[in-house]
């Protein structure tokens, strides 16, 4: 035992200072809010448009990308012979407005918080009930990081629980199976109001590499409410638990 408390001391404390202080240093690998220069464009070349395998480019005069779209897979970067798209460090991706997550890399509008009634209720503590309609396990993974040493959520006043009755709202993940349709509607319809729904992932914004495919639903927005979004294939754990303090008004929203 005094071996363990040894170790532990030496290794000093872990869990992220965010939101306070410097923003969190990621990996050089990490591909976060993507920046576009249409300027580069204006000769008509649609190379990255074609090889976006979401469709989530879009170039009529300026390009415009699609965030609840993006798998942030760069084959757009990679495609394009003018360097017109990178992708930056920036994690704060998550907004409370469909329309939103479409960019044209100038500005972004970052989630604005409930109203003053909703966070008197929610903003001390806050019950989340997590449903994976179909989830390939990435999204839900980042999930539950957040319960862990590093980010700690419940630091927050926010835990994941396992019964809707029990929660404030849900957060989905997965593109909404046929098969996981009734579930997810059933879970909704068993948490108490008022409540909210996050969909995390572009899954569960858009149906994500699976978008238009017969057997899902192509994300949840077209079957329930939806509160906040949070792209990404998946979402960091930072860009999870920025959008859900933004939502609570623990972050004020600034646009980018």
């Amino acid at each position: 035992m005094l071996k363990i408390i040894n170790e532990r001391i030496k290794q000093g404390y872990w869990t992220t200072q965010f939101p306070a202080g410097e923003m969190p240093k990621l990996p050089e690998r990490y591909r976060g809010l993507p920046v576009v220069d249409s300027s580069k464009c204006a000769d008509g070349c649609a190379k990255c448009a074609e090889a976006c395998p979401t469709d989530a480019i879009t170039i009529n005069g300026d390009m415009k990308i699609d965030l609840g779209r993006c798998l942030f897979c760069t084959d757009c970067m990679d495609a394009c012979p003018k360097d017109a798209i990178a992708y930056t460090q920036d994690f704060r991706l998550a907004t409370r407005e469909r329309s939103h997550l479409v960019t044209d890399g100038k500005a972004f509008e970052l989630a604005a918080s409930l109203d003053e009634k909703s966070r008197k209720i929610f903003g001390r503590s806050l019950q989340l009930r997590q449903v994976s309609a179909g989830g390939c396990n990435a999204c839900e993974a980042d999930i539950n990081v957040l319960a862990t040493l590093v980010f700690d959520l419940g630091r927050f006043g926010i835990k994941i629980v396992a019964s809707p009755r029990h929660a404030d709202g849900l957060i989905i993940t997965g593109p909404v199976t046929k098969n996981m349709k009734l579930a997810l509607e059933k879970t909704y319809a068993a948490t108490p109001g008022p409540k909210f729904v996050i969909a995390v992932g572009a899954c569960a914004i858009s149906g994500g590499p699976f978008v238009d495919h017969p057997e899902q639903h192509n994300g949840v927005g077209e079957l329930l409410p939806v509160d906040l979004y949070i792209p990404g294939c998946p979402p960091h754990p930072l860009t999870i638990l920025d959008g859900i303090l933004r939502l609570l008004g623990r972050i004020e929203a600034s646009p980018k």
